[in-house]
């Protein structure tokens, strides 16, 4: 197979995130924006060694998963909602065994798995999103043009484009609100040819518009972002705005000015056209209040789900001191609060630790406190001791120098981490297991349907020796063989990935190591059965492990 060249075939498998995997003449392909069953043709647009992309050109059959009609008019050009024709229970069960293959690797990988070598923990499944359409409480649309020097238009963007922008007059995922205002101001600027703000040139007047809308209130916010670089009178299109037949209320109308290179969302000076800049929203019974920047969970009903979850894998919290790491506006934490003896919530973005400091106070909560600043800085300044660690750190995972640290300064029995990302959860777990850590039950929450990603809640709890003794050891009688000096157990892993495409766990490693005559130690991540039945690497991984310790001249 050549760079270039097209081929036909069936998509076998989607892996997370969106990897649709192809296999042609002896070779697999990952191809994204597909799903299992379809026929396609697609391009190798990337070739190296032992790994192919090749990018989506036509569905030529569809997958027998395909079992409605797309719900939306820019399906499948917005790359948005990929699996909207598939049915919602296919969704979840997709989502719920792409975690569960990373996680069962992960955990191989870790050593943790029953008699037969498999990983061994309680996989609860996958909840649902209570709503599978309009679900979004928050929209970021962008100014532009479907293609060079077309008409005006205000969406979302092409997918695989940096600059061509779909109007998305019928998104499917927002109320229908959303559209309504979407329309308006689109058809207002029209009218009267503004000009959108050019990426390359840095020229042009329109950049944003940013919609909330309060999930349990329907409070909505309407943020116009544009640059500074014309001055127009506003307030008609706010008039506009205001007599739209809403089912929800605009309690705001923001004019943000932006003159950023960056194509964020990001204010240099914010001007209130109407009413205030902030709403609340209701969660589990708590208040929160959001501004046009606040961080909070796009899917407020979704979240109740998640949230719902993570204080059930929390268990009793009475008379317990619990850290929320990584808290953004303490929205886990507040929730915690109430049945437990303190919180305390640490969170790098400030403006995020300042909303959590009003949301707590509005809720009346006295034992819940935040603290602005680098988990792994932070956490040395707190004399407090956690009884329970919540993780929930953005979606690269937990910082590689931080997760050390984090066990070390407290060894905490048991810590729940709600992740985004589900690699890097699993990698994240390989790390925990070093320190003694186990999965003690994972479930995963769809808080995004239609899209590629899912939410994963896991309790961890440290495992210790079920027996010590107390030995004297002479420090003089030992004697330490040249091997056991050499190559680290996660550079005899690295070497096997990366020569023979094989992942090997400590056990395994462990037992070929006996069998070159190596001493090694006990793995305490063995199945807790009386006489446990240790799983035996196989001959192929036996073979790779036998190469590795060759090559690091330990045999």
């Amino acid at each position: 197979m050549k760079k270039g060249e097209i081929y036909e075939g069936v998509v076998e498998r989607i892996d997370f995130p969106n990897k649709g995997r192809v296999y042609v003449e002896g070779e697999t392909v990952t191809v994204k924006n597909a799903i299992p069953g379809q026929k396609i043709r697609f391009q190798i647009n990337k070739k190296r060694k032992n790994r192919m992309e090749g990018r989506l050109l036509e569905v030529t059959e569809k997958s027998p998963m395909e079992k409605r009609d797309p719900v939306c008019s820019i399906f499948p050009s917005c790359g948005g909602c990929m699996y909207q024709t598939m049915s919602y229970e296919d969704q979840l069960a997709m989502k719920a065994g792409q975690v569960k293959k990373l996680l069962d690797d992960a955990l191989v990988e870790a050593g943790q798995v029953n008699e037969a070598g498999e990983a061994d923990y309680p996989f609860l499944g996958i909840k649902g999103s209570p709503k599978e359409f309009a679900y979004r409480n928050k929209m970021e649309f962008s100014f532009g043009d479907e293609y060079k020097d077309g008409p005006l238009s205000l969406g979302l963007h092409k997918k695989g484009s940096t600059y061509d922008v779909l109007t998305a007059c019928d998104c499917k995922i927002v109320h229908e609100d959303f559209t309504k205002i979407l329309t308006c101001v689109l058809a207002y600027f029209k009218e009267r040819n503004a000009s959108y703000y050019h990426k390359i040139s840095h020229e042009g007047y329109l950049r944003h518009l940013l919609v909330r809308r309060a999930e349990n209130t329907g409070e909505i916010l309407v943020n116009l972002v544009t640059t500074s670089q014309e001055e127009w009178d506003l307030m008609p299109l706010v008039q506009e705005v205001l007599g739209l037949p809403l089912e929800g209320k605009v309690v705001g109308f923001l004019h943000i000015i932006n003159d950023s290179l960056a194509d964020v969302v990001k204010s240099d000076e914010t001007k209130v056209l109407y009413g205030q800049d902030y709403f609340y929203e209701e969660l589990l019974g708590l208040k929160f209040k959001i501004t046009p920047f606040s961080f909070f969970q796009t899917n407020s009903l979704g979240a109740e789900v998640l949230y719902s979850t993570a204080r059930e894998f929390v268990g009793e919290t009475k008379d317990r001191t619990i850290f929320d790491l990584y808290s953004g506006t303490g929205t886990i934490a507040q929730i915690l609060a109430p049945v437990a003896k303190e919180v305390i919530g640490v969170e790098i973005v400030e403006e995020a630790v300042t909303a959590a400091k009003e949301n707590a106070e509005a809720n009346g909560l006295t034992n819940c406190s935040f603290l602005a600043g680098d988990v792994l800085k932070v956490i040395d300044e707190i004399e407090e001791k956690p009884d329970f660690i919540v993780l929930d750190p953005p979606r690269e995972g937990i910082h590689p120098k931080a997760l050390p640290k984090i066990v070390d300064l407290y060894r905490c029995e048991k810590m729940l981490y709600i992740s985004c990302k589900p690699t890097s959860l699993a990698r994240d777990l390989v790390e925990f297991a070093k320190y003694g850590y186990r999965v003690e039950k994972v479930c995963c929450v769809d808080m995004f349907p239609g899209t590629v990603h899912v939410e994963t809640v896991v309790l961890l709890s440290q495992q210790k020796p079920d027996d010590t003794i107390e030995i004297d050891l002479d420090l003089d009688e030992l004697d330490a063989t040249s091997a056991e000096l050499k190559a680290t157990y996660q550079e005899i892993k690295d070497y096997v990935l990366k020569e023979f495409g094989l992942k090997v766990s400590n056990l395994y490693i462990s037992q070929i190591k006996r069998k070159c005559g190596i001493e090694v130690g006990e793995n305490y991540n063995l199945p807790k059965t009386e006489n446990p039945k240790v799983p035996q690497c196989p001959k192929e991984k036996e073979e790779a492990i036998k190469a590795a310790l060759k090559y690091f001249a330990m045999i």
